[in-house]
């Protein structure tokens, strides 16, 4: 009986690909998903001088914050889900297995922002231009102070801000998912660019 040759179809050879690109994946610190620029991320922070932007990680189902929000009581707010306590906590072991200095870790005073700073960096400092905006007055204000706050940042410090979708979005024009960090370097122009981005 002669050998018998297997040839895989446009389909086969896909999936194959997939399954390959699927075990990559896995291998990447702190289980990251399929990033195309996680190793730029990781090579751009131990370079220095980077801000990064985090958006809080994922909340119970809401959309802004329940009637009687007040900032100072966390039970009037949404917070942060089983789950995004969980993708905080894997984004603390992805910068310790990655071996990154973070110097300053600044939060919106909001609950589910202070305590994805603690779960993934293990400390914050609460920023006001940081705190939402979201259905109030203050977009323009609070990104100008940003940006103006970041104008001197340089190497080798590396800073963590993590606040809300509507402020990242006005600071680069990007729409991060929730828990997902943008890496951006300040240039003196408009917005922020986003040179990498990291999602866990």
């Amino acid at each position: 009986m002669g050998r018998r040759t297997t040839t895989f179809g446009p389909t086969r050879r896909t999936w194959l690909r997939g399954a390959m690109l699927g075990a990559t994946t896995l291998a990447i610190p702190g289980l990251l998903r399929a990033n195309a620029g996680a190793e730029r991320f990781w090579d751009l922070l131990r370079e220095g001088g980077c801000v990064l932007l985090m958006r809080h990680a994922l909340t119970v189902p809401g959309v802004g914050d329940p009637p009687q929000f007040r900032l100072g009581d966390c039970s009037t707010q949404r917070n942060l889900s089983e789950a995004g306590r969980e993708q905080s906590r894997r984004v603390a072991q992805a910068f310790g297995q990655a071996g990154v200095t973070i110097a300053e870790v600044r939060s919106s005073a909001w609950c589910r922002c202070t305590e994805t700073a603690d779960l993934a960096f293990g400390r914050h400092r609460v920023w006001a231009p940081l705190n939402s905006f979201f259905g109030r007055d203050g977009r323009e204000q609070q990104t100008r102070e940003v940006l103006l706050a970041l104008r001197d940042h340089r190497a080798p410090a590396n800073l963590v801000l993590v606040t809300h979708q509507v402020n990242i979005s006005a600071l680069t024009g990007q729409s991060p998912a929730m828990g997902e960090l943008f890496l951006t370097r300040p240039d003196g122009l408009e917005r922020l660019p986003v040179l990498a981005r990291l999602s866990v």
